[in-house]
């Protein structure tokens, strides 16, 4: 049994994250055939039982083509004033916006220039002794009335989501030994991964 539960733990984390990323890889791969055939149907070829005839990878290649043209092509002056003329109108759409925002600063948070999640904190939000691992997002929680607080987002185990506590500042203590995405892996994990300095 032990030799079983031992196996187990090798095989999947390894067997569910290729899963993942495989049918990720086959999604985007079907999308490809089908764009093309609205727009030049001659470059699509159909076989015998009237299915559409991928090239395995052709999709998922283009994908990233395009992310990394659109990446590219927004750190150019005039298309970046472009994007933020865009982006601008979708802040400003009733409905749009709150799906929009959220999505961006989400993102943006993670990987953007704006990066938010790189403050690892200890915070101390529910008992004298009792310490959580977050990020302070925000150095000043003032356009709330709380000119000494900070504002720490604390991620849940095993979930994309979290709580925003809004933080008296000496309660707070900053893990300048442990970088961002250590702490984050080790509240993800429950604990479980091991922290590198």
């Amino acid at each position: 049994m032990q030799f079983f539960l031992q196996g187990l733990i090798v095989l999947a984390p390894i067997g569910i994250t290729t899963y993942v990323v495989v049918r990720i890889f086959n999604l985007v791969d079907d999308i490809l055939p089908n764009i093309i055939r609205v727009f030049a149907p001659s470059l699509i070829r159909i076989d015998a039982e009237g299915n559409l005839i991928k090239i395995p990878g052709l999709g998922f290649l283009v994908f990233i083509g395009v992310v990394l043209l659109v990446g590219w092509l927004s750190n150019l002056f005039a298309i970046s004033r472009l994007v933020s003329l865009f982006d601008s109108l979708l802040e400003k759409t009733p409905g749009v916006k709150f799906i929009y925002s959220s999505v961006k600063d989400f993102l943006e948070a993670f990987a953007g220039n704006k990066k938010k999640f790189d403050k690892p904190v200890l915070v101390n939000v529910d008992a004298t002794d009792v310490w959580r691992i977050g990020f302070v997002t925000q150095q000043s929680a003032a356009h709330f009335g709380l000119d000494a607080h900070v504002t720490v987002y604390v991620p849940h185990s095993y979930a994309i989501s979290g709580i925003t506590y809004l933080v008296p500042k000496d309660r707070v203590r900053p893990l300048t030994q442990v970088g961002a995405a250590d702490a984050m892996k080790y509240v993800v994990s429950g604990g479980v991964t091991d922290v590198h300095d």
